[in-house]
């Protein structure tokens, strides 16, 4: 058992299924878990919780928005790794799924232990992500900092 403090948001329309995840995630050790059940109050649980992973039903058949669509809306405001779980492998899914860049694709019924890799892998990676991210902003600033410095040399001394 792994002790976690990520927080997970499972959104997931079907309640059992939802409880099974949140019993696997306990199981784990992954203690701050929360479950919201359509696009809306997934979207209304992220602005509010902050949760580090998203654990997303593609075909949620409750409410405006299906999986997909409401990762887009939460991807045009925040970055936030996010793991579908579906039972439809097809392609065309899959296709819709690609522009979300998941880090995972789960298809249920999953194990306990596939659950923990993806999750594992997803948090590792966008911890890899943001790094990459934050050392690229620092590196503009740099370049952009010698620039100003160089131009402002150059003029000193007429160059």
């Amino acid at each position: 058992m792994i002790s976690s403090d990520a927080k997970i948001l499972i959104v997931e329309d079907e309640n059992i299924v939802a409880k099974d995840i949140m019993s696997k995630l306990s199981e784990l050790g992954y203690d701050s878990v929360a479950i919201a059940s359509t696009g809306n109050e997934a979207l209304r649980r992220v602005y509010m919780d902050k949760p580090d992973l998203l654990l997303m039903d593609i075909m949620l058949s409750r409410g405006n928005y299906d999986g997909i669509e409401t990762v887009q809306e939460i991807l045009d405001k925040m970055d936030l790794p996010v793991i579908y779980l579906t039972a439809y492998a097809d392609e065309s899914t899959l296709v819709r799924s690609k522009p979300t860049r998941p880090y995972g694709y789960l298809l249920k019924p999953f194990q306990t232990k596939e659950l923990h890799i993806a999750i594992e892998i997803a948090l590792n990676k966008h911890g890899i992500d943001k790094k990459r991210k934050r050392e690229r902003r620092n590196l503009s600033a740099i370049l952009h900092n010698a620039k100003d410095l160089i131009r402002s040399t150059s003029e000193e001394s007429g160059i």
